[in-house]
């Protein structure tokens, strides 16, 4: 299910040169893009997150871990317990001690968080050429305009410019910093059969990637501006009682 090697490519797109992400955030003009989740009535598209999740899955899950999301959280992209039970059953997680006072590895449960695919950051690194693949939980949150600028970092390999020299090992990104990456492009087309039907284009994939860690980054998105929408409409219905008070409190004074 997992592909090694399109996984290490993209641990290096997120975690080669580390704080370079962050300035490519900051220092290099990214396009904006229309996302369902965007604005005061936004919301998740579910056969997105889906498809998301297949990528993840697929492409990254063997370098990057999630450790902010618990596999029953899968509940809010649409599947039922067994659909989680099968999903958390790919992976193997530490527990223990058991009666001998060891550690062990199990088959992950619903309760349990998505797991590093590293036992530790020193492995990782050996594993990664020296760069360490940093958990996505929150990485859409850690980078500005975060969403955006993922996405196009996924999109952004073109070739070079004509009097660009292109050193061995790297790549001409238009939208990270310097434009030069050390990763191949880790999306390739067909690379996931999308259990919908959907053609698999880098684009799509791109996209259903990127909305899937924006909801792990923020899974309460939804709710919190349904709840800001309530209080608006809460504070408004207050004002008009509290204006109709005033007018009958003051009626009777001459003004």
């Amino acid at each position: 299910m997992r592909k090694p090697v399109l996984t290490l490519a993209f641990a290096a797109a997120l975690s080669l040169g580390g704080a370079g992400l962050a300035k490519a955030a900051e220092g290099v003009a990214v396009p904006d893009k229309d996302w369902a989740f965007e604005g005061i009535f936004g919301t998740f598209d579910t056969a997105s997150l889906q498809r998301g999740l297949q990528v993840y899955k697929n492409v990254c899950a063997s370098c990057h871990g999630l450790r902010f999301v618990a596999f029953r959280n899968l509940a809010d992209l649409g599947y039922n317990e067994d659909e989680i039970a099968a999903i958390a059953a790919d992976f193997m997680v530490e527990d223990g001690p058991n009666d001998e006072g060891e550690m062990f590895t199990r088959e992950a449960v619903a309760s349990d968080h998505w797991p590093s695919p590293f036992p530790n950051e020193q492995a990782a690194r050996v594993a990664n050429g020296g760069a360490y693949p940093p958990d996505l939980s929150l990485i859409v949150e850690a980078r500005a305009n975060g969403a955006d600028y993922l996405y196009h970092l996924l999109i952004g390999y073109t070739e070079p410019p004509a009097d660009m020299e292109v050193p061995p090992g790297q790549y001409y990104n238009e939208y990270f910093p310097g434009h030069l990456i050390s990763m191949p492009p880790p999306l390739v087309e067909g690379i996931v059969e999308y259990a919908d039907g959907t053609e698999a284009t880098t684009e799509q994939m791109a996209e259903d990637v990127t909305h899937f860690l924006t909801w792990a980054a923020e899974p309460q998105l939804v709710a919190r501006k349904q709840m800001g929408i309530k209080v608006i409409l809460f504070l408004l219905v207050l004002t008009g009682l509290l204006y109709a008070v005033k007018r009958k409190v003051w009626s009777d004074v001459g003004h």
